[in-house]
């Protein structure tokens, strides 16, 4: 095998693995969030269901609302730091090949 050929075939196994451990580790952030998510629903039927009055249920709507927005900004950061650490997938073009 040419030494050129050898060179990108390490050089695509690198970027592969890279990206590889990068989305591995996004699922499981995922995962991580999902699970968070779920358990702030349960909170919210709790509270639901031990309300005794409309103040009550808004009061316990609004917790869960805000701690809801904030999950979703710290997605977003966490999207936003992520994506910026991610080499476009132009990157791990194969050597030999040229862009257009």
């Amino acid at each position: 095998m040419p030494r050129e050929e050898i060179r990108s075939d390490r050089s695509a196994s690198q970027a592969g693995s890279y990206f590889f451990n990068t989305l591995q580790e996004m699922s499981r952030d995922w995962m991580t969030r999902t699970t968070a998510e779920v358990e702030l629903g349960l909170k919210l039927s709790k509270k639901l269901t031990a309300a005794h009055s409309v103040p009550d249920a808004v009061a316990a709507y609004q917790e869960w609302l805000n701690e809801e927005m904030g999950a979703r900004a710290e997605d977003a950061r966490l999207l936003m730091g992520k994506s910026s650490r991610t080499p476009p997938l132009d990157s791990y073009r194969v050597a030999g090949q040229t862009s257009t």
